[in-house]
């Protein structure tokens, strides 16, 4: 990829309505984030940082992109490699803690588990994680290791009637 890719957002803090930051404890962490030809996208702070539990956090967001660039990736090697993925999900989990005097991400560990055809190179599925790291973009992006303990399973039609 040679090619320089560029993402607007436009971001708007919402809980401005409902008064000002005149104290830390009493404004909305709300904002909505805006892309051009998607829904709105509505957010908040962690409830740690007194954020609405019910809404996506910037935390969140960076966890899922990793889980969702890896998965992906590891889509995109495996029909490249003629394995066929029939299912795919993942347990992801970002750690936080405070580290050299600031509060940032100090690992993101991924649990993908996939499940192939029958017959297919199950070696090479499993090798393929490896492979969906290194050319995941977000991963490659951040400061922090990220992880993966892969799962990937054969689909045996005997599966089926049990």
């Amino acid at each position: 990829m040679s090619k320089e890719h560029t993402y607007r957002i436009h971001t708007v803090w919402t809980g401005a309505s409902q008064g000002s930051t005149a104290s830390y404890d009493a404004y909305s962490r709300e904002y909505t984030i805006n892309i051009e030809g998607k829904p709105p996208f509505l957010g908040s702070a962690d409830p740690t940082f007194r954020g609405d539990a019910a809404l996506y956090n910037p935390e969140d967001l960076l966890v899922m992109s990793l889980s969702a660039c890896h998965m992906l990736s590891y889509l995109a090697l495996c029909a490249r490699a003629g394995i066929r993925v029939i299912s795919y999900s993942d347990e992801a989990t970002g750690k936080m803690a405070q580290k050299d005097g600031k509060i940032r991400f100090t690992e993101v560990i991924l649990h993908p588990h996939a499940t192939i055809e029958a017959g297919n190179d199950l070696e090479k599925a499993r090798s393929l994680h490896d492979n969906a790291h290194h050319v995941c973009y977000i991963a490659n992006s951040v400061n922090f290791p990220v992880l993966h303990e892969a799962t990937v399973i054969e689909f045996k039609a005997s599966q089926v009637n049990n």
